[in-house]
């Protein structure tokens, strides 16, 4: 009779010195230092991270980018961001613009219905929400619906959350690099042994500097853009029609103008949510980055 395996030899069984197997696949970051820090070598697909920061919209498009232009070719959808992305910085990045649906969303509740109906859209890619005042079962829901449709999802919250539970396999603490251009990274929370140290990821491309420096001149969106509205809380006046996703995610769509795309997220009247895709248009600007690259 031949004798049992020994029980650590089990690839089923975690040792908490080492790094866990990820439940389901993972994506590269596109950064080799953070790979090697993040169990599966990657982004967790199907699973709740989070990026906690004291600044919103500081440092998550450094920390993203890379893996949103390899995810697929499916929409990325941006949930409550602070500010529009910079269409041809995306593009010098690889990541198509025409991609990303910006949900403008005010009320934490629009902000969470809009994640969890993104992450039930079949051909939805990826989600990026900004929930500064999410709580930890609100969370859970997300954390849920992204393993069940085997979604990538990445919540952004002020730094002040670390001391509070939450559900994410996976937690960064991300801060500019004191005195340079990169980020820090804080692992808080992984399926492995503690990080002694922070990782610090370089600077940004010299390309995407260049775009970033030019402040958007000769960028801005056509007139026929398409916006998504709240069922209920769409402006008055503006013609809607059903927007047909898949798995039944409720939604609705009007056209938008330019000047209302980039206009504040609220009008005044009932907080709802809104998503416009980001066409850039090329012009001097590119012309200029590309000659200076």
């Amino acid at each position: 009779m031949s004798s049992p395996a020994p029980v650590f030899d089990n690839p089923d069984i975690w040792r908490a010195a080492a790094l866990a197997r990820p439940a389901g696949r993972a994506l590269p970051s596109g950064h080799a230092a953070l790979d090697a820090q993040l169990p599966g070598g990657g982004w967790p697909v199907g699973a709740l991270v989070e990026i906690l920061q004291a600044h919103s919209a500081q440092n998550e498009w450094r920390l993203l980018l890379p893996a949103l232009a390899a995810c697929g070719t499916g929409p990325v959808v941006l949930v409550g961001a602070p500010h529009m992305p910079f269409g041809p910085g995306l593009s010098a990045q690889k990541l198509a613009p025409e991609r990303l649906l910006w949900i403008r969303a005010v009320e934490p509740a629009a902000r969470m219905w809009a994640c969890e109906q993104a992450l039930r859209c079949a051909p939805v890619e990826a989600v990026l929400g900004w929930l500064p005042q999410a709580r930890a079962d609100q969370l859970r829901r997300l954390q849920m619906a992204a393993s069940e449709h085997g979604k990538l999802l990445f919540v952004m919250r002020p730094a002040r959350a670390q001391s509070e539970s939450s559900p994410a396999v996976l937690r960064l603490l991300a801060r500019l690099q004191p005195g340079g251009d990169g980020v820090v990274l804080d692992i808080l929370k992984r399926k492995g042994p503690p990080l002694a140290q922070p990782l610090v990821l370089p600077a940004r491309a010299a390309r995407l500097a260049a775009l970033l420096a030019c402040g958007g001149a000769g960028v801005r969106l056509p007139a026929g853009g398409m916006v998504a509205t709240v069922p209920g809380q769409q402006r008055q006046g503006d013609p809607v029609q059903p927007l047909a996703p898949a798995q039944g995610a409720a939604a609705q769509v009007t056209p938008i103008t330019a000047a209302a795309a980039l206009g504040p997220a609220s009008d005044g009247g009932a907080p709802g949510a809104s998503v416009s895709t980001l066409i850039p248009r090329a012009g001097d600007a590119l012309d200029r980055v590309a000659a200076a690259a």
